[in-house]
This record gives structure tokens, sequence and C-alpha cells, in this order.
């Protein structure tokens, strides 16, 4: 799949979609440990009350919000964003809606640690104008993980250990329609987490469910 450099709203695909690829990779990784004790670092992907999260503690993070019914925020930096660093400065908010978490977003671009924000509503992304020569805003790298629907499913295969269980593409189709049954994906997976620790099954269901793929919280839109 090309995405632009820097990137452009349709790049991304539908935030409903996003967030279910992001939230069942993320509910692969859970563990109750890190539910009963956040640490203050984390690298991976989690569900918390900010939202979805990716770190892979070094060149890239970024957070996926839920801020209401069909709004969604995407922000964050993989270091190939141009971004902070260009003259004249860039204003990331610049035509963004009143409902972004602007306290949160405007000390993080005071700390200088933003790349880019994209808004959903209304069911289209949106960003600030960029000027002319600017080369990257990180969206590329930081986000192709899951704007790719075939990495994702690659990931998910990987954790599959049995080919007798339900199909990968199943799987992740029922999970960007929000009908996911924790028990069908349970069938195939393996003992192991991405990190070779062993499978946290309860947290994982209870990460499916908060984030709203087993039809639970969907409706709603609250985590």
């Amino acid at each position: 799949m090309t995405v632009h450099r820097p990137g452009q709203p349709q790049d991304l695909p539908p935030a409903e979609e996003l967030w279910a690829r992001w939230a069942l990779l993320a509910a692969l990784e859970a563990t109750t440990a890190y539910e009963e004790h956040p640490p203050r670092f984390r690298t991976g992907r989690w569900l918390d009350d900010e939202g979805l999260h990716w770190d892979d503690s070094g060149c890239t993070w970024w957070v996926l919000s839920r801020e209401g019914e069909g709004r969604f925020v995407l922000y964050g930096e993989d270091e190939a964003s141009e971004v902070k660093w260009f003259e004249p400065a860039i204003d990331v908010l610049a035509g963004g809606p009143d409902w972004l978490p602007y306290e949160t977003l405007r000390d993080r671009i005071e700390g200088r640690e933003v790349g880019c924000v994209y808004w959903y509503e209304q069911g289209a992304w949106a960003r600030a104008p960029y000027p002319d020569g600017l080369a990257d805003d990180g969206l590329d790298c930081g986000m192709s993980y899951f704007i790719d629907r075939g990495e994702v499913l690659a990931e998910l295969r990987n954790h599959q250990d049995t080919p007798d269980g339900p199909g990968a593409e199943s799987l992740l189709a029922d999970a960007e329609a929000y009908r996911l049954e924790p028990r069908r994906l349970l069938e195939g997976l393996g003992r192991t987490n991405r990190y070779d620790d062993p499978l946290d099954r309860p947290a994982l269901v209870r990460v499916l469910a908060r984030a709203g793929l087993t039809g639970e919280v969907a409706a709603t839109g609250a985590l």
C-alpha cells in the first residue's frame, strides 16, 4: 500500500477500522500485571484511558483516542517527521475542530514530541495544511503497521498455532465489524504473546471488550 510523504488524510483507513485493527493487536499483548500496575514507561501496543498506544521505545510513538461518537484523533511522531524542525513553524492544530484534546496536544507540542495530528469526524480524516517543501510528517513510517491490512493479518497469523482454528481474515473482519467473539479468537492462539511471555487470556478478553470489538462498548463509543 502506498502512503504519501508527507501523509494525506486519504492514506488512513476509516477511523473505526484503524481502531479495530490496533485494538486487536493490543489485546494480544495485554497482561493483568500491566493493568494493575501500569509502568511509567511502556513499549508495545496497549489500551488505557487515553486511548490506543503504539510505542517502540525508540523512534516512534502514537496515540489514537476516541473523542465522542464518530470522532477520533491520531497523534504522535516517527523520527522521519520533519514537522518539529520546519521553519517557519507549522501549526499542526490549524483548522482543528473544537473537540480536540487541546490541552494534551499543546503540552506535547510544547515538549517537541509531536510530528503530526490527524482528526476524524463525519467519516473523513483531516489535518492542518502543510507548507510546500515539507518532505515527511512521519505518518507512513509510523502508521504503516496498521494502515496496511495485510500487515495486521500477518501479525495475527504469527500468533496462531493451529491451521484448524478460525482464519485470520475472518477474525479480523469480525473485529472490524465490532462483533468479534473472544472464544473464536482464543481457539487458535498460541501460548505466548509477541514477547514470548505467557498469553494472558483473561486480560486479552478484557481489552477486546473495553475497545468495543465484542460489541459491548462500540455502540456508545466509550472506553
